[in-house]
């Protein structure tokens, strides 16, 4: 008999803890033939999803895939994740979560190659630290002002 792998488990686990302590929960994808998401946000081969609550429709984590409905740009989308193809899972607010080193290749399908324009993202998508370039500008620059992650001072 096949041993079940312990990722979707974890995904779960993780997943429970964010909702639980009022965090979002993104997922961070390597995009293959075997994932069905938005082709135009993904970057480099990846997208970051927000798999919220309040992000998703009909979130479904099962051993195999993880499945659910989310807006990009205001157009609903069906959302097919294969468990295998899952990096990381994480809380947006702090960065905690867990990254898994290994990817099952075997599991993987071909690499689908994908540069789209960049357009505004909706809910479901954010863009990935790896896409900023050294041509942004001021609004841009503001903004990433703005994302990044909290951090303590400490103070005398």
């Amino acid at each position: 008999m096949s041993e079940i792998s312990t990722k979707p488990y974890l995904l779960r686990a993780i997943y429970e803890w964010c909702t639980d302590n009022g965090f979002t929960p993104y997922l961070s994808v390597k995009v293959t033939a075997g994932v069905q998401v938005p082709m135009e946000f993904v970057r480099k081969g990846e997208i970051v999803l927000n798999v919220s609550f309040t992000a998703t429709s009909g979130l479904k984590m099962d051993n195999d895939a993880i499945t659910f409905k989310a807006r990009f740009g205001g157009v609903s989308r069906e959302i097919y994740v294969p468990v295998a193809n899952v990096q990381a899972i994480f809380a947006s607010e702090n960065g905690q979560g867990m990254v898994f080193d290994s990817i099952d290749e075997e599991l993987l399908e071909v690499e689908v190659e994908v540069e789209a324009p960049r357009t505004s993202l909706g809910l479901a998508a954010v863009p990935t630290s790896s896409e900023k370039t050294e041509e942004t500008t001021d609004s841009e620059k503001k903004s990433a002002e703005t994302q990044k992650k909290p951090s303590l001072k400490i103070i005398k």
